[in-house]
């Protein structure tokens, strides 16, 4: 939303010591504006529309490994901060943290250190472990893409019958309604 967007500009630019070279809109150009404007620390939004922000994280770090990053989110899933933690980002915030506590993130990153929510990290932490198979994570992940059981069965080298047990077998396991709800639970509890 532009007017959080620019209040956290504003508030940044408070800082005596901190400069805000760039800021975007959506998820697809913060890689761009970072190989052009060359930050230490990026703090992206992990809900952007386009590209979601862990995902440019990943691709930052890769285009840009000497940029680090700070996640700012309101999502709380276990699963979300293991997929942050996954792309390599060195702080991983809630959005109704202070300004301050914010600034002091950022210049903890820039110092090389990491910052992580307590009560995030805790969350992730007593997160219970995943009850798929190694094979039925793989099915369920490759039809979160939108692959159909035919199309999983060729590139596993499975046959279709068994493609579709897998399936059957993560949405039992999961307590799921069907498949979609399935991929859902996985999602959001970082199995997939």
């Amino acid at each position: 939303m532009t007017i959080l967007r620019e209040a956290l500009v504003e508030l940044l630019s408070l800082e005596g010591d901190m400069e805000v070279v760039a800021e975007v809109a959506a998820g697809g150009e913060i890689v761009p504006a970072a190989l052009e404007h060359r930050p230490d620390v990026a703090v992206i939004d992990i809900g952007l529309p386009g590209q979601d922000g862990v995902s440019a994280a990943a691709e930052l770090r890769e285009r840009l490994p000497d940029c680090r990053v700070v996640i700012l989110t309101a999502i709380t899933r276990p699963g979300t901060l293991r997929g942050a933690l996954g792309a390599r980002v060195d702080a991983f915030v809630p959005k109704d943290i202070r300004p301050a506590e914010l600034a002091d993130a950022i210049r903890t990153v820039a110092a090389g250190g990491r910052v992580v929510d307590p009560d995030l990290a805790l969350a992730a932490l007593q997160a219970p472990e995943s009850p798929l198979t190694h094979r039925e994570t793989e099915v369920l992940r490759m039809s979160a893409t939108g692959a159909q059981p035919m199309e999983i069965a060729e590139r596993l080298f499975l046959t279709y019958g068994t493609v579709r047990n897998y399936l059957s077998s993560a949405v039992v396991k999961l307590g799921a309604r069907n498949r979609v709800d399935a991929i859902r639970i996985a999602s959001e509890s970082g199995w997939i």
